[in-house]
């Protein structure tokens, strides 16, 4: 097996670049929809502190909670996006009559998503700056370890997606698209985990984002921060994406000995 190549890799990232480069239906999603939903919630959030009496404390946290749980899905569709793509094209089994290996590959992925989903927290800060006064100080150096947490989550997700899609057909995207919008109760983007019946409370101690937006309200409230709990956090992360790293190459072994791979069709499901 031939050792590990970034420049193989790399030529992954060009790949998205070029198609990216001249396609505003491409383009356009790195900034919409993120622009969408801090416009919508910065002006929930200032009409909420029109009406109590909190200091203003609702735009770090619920706006903040916004960009930060966007940021994690920008980084697991930026990963799902961009093996999509291949999949759109019948392109995925011709990287494969190359050298690249899965690993390559999957490198690749990640670092497409890192520009990606860059260029989407840029906009949903500037935004959120700009239009609602929010700062990214109010959360100190904490800021740096919250976002990392949620990169490798985000990281881990969009790889299992894609192997969940490489394993049931191309038809089975549409089992990706929701998945953050499945796990965003048990995580406590909004309100703090206390509030969950003990069971949920259980399954969100399994999901590093949990910690994070706990450490985030902490923050805010001017409570101690469990920094422990933020390495568990990342810790559960990199075990999440060692996981989903051998699940996604156990995936295409499988397929490839199945005859499954040159079958692949987006019409087909098996």
């Amino acid at each position: 097996m031939s050792h590990f190549s970034l420049r193989r890799a790399s030529a992954i990232v060009l790949r998205q670049f070029y198609l990216m480069r001249e396609s505003l239906s491409r383009i356009m999603p790195l900034f919409v929809w993120v622009g969408v939903d801090i416009i919508l919630w910065g002006f929930i959030t200032k009409y909420l502190n029109t009406i109590t009496s909190s200091g203003g404390r609702f735009v770090p946290t619920l706006l903040g909670a916004v960009l930060f749980w966007d940021f994690q899905t920008r980084v697991m569709q930026g990963i799902t996006t961009a093996f999509f793509e291949d999949v759109w094209s019948r392109n995925f089994l011709n990287f494969f009559a190359t050298p690249l290996t899965v690993g390559e590959y999957i490198a690749g992925l990640v670092m497409t998503t890192i520009a990606t989903s860059g260029v989407g927290l840029f906009v949903m800060w500037v935004l959120a700056t700009a239009l609602f006064g929010f700062s990214v100080f109010a959360y100190g150096a904490l800021i740096i370890p919250f976002l990392f947490v949620l990169f490798l989550s985000g990281i881990a997700l969009g790889i299992f997606g894609s192997a969940v899609v490489l394993r049931l057909g191309p038809a089975a995207e549409w089992f990706i698209w929701p998945i953050p919008a499945l796990i965003s109760p048990f995580v406590g983007v909004f309100y703090p985990l206390s509030t969950l019946p003990v069971w949920m409370q259980k399954i969100a101690r399994a999901l590093p984002p949990s910690y994070v937006f706990e450490g985030m309200r902490a923050t805010i409230d001017h409570h101690a921060v469990d920094q422990g709990a933020l390495w568990l956090g990342a810790a559960l992360a990199l075990i999440y994406i060692v996981l989903a790293c051998l699940f996604f190459a156990r995936t295409y072994r499988q397929a490839l000995r199945s005859g499954l791979i040159a079958r692949y069709s987006a019409e087909s499901v098996s």
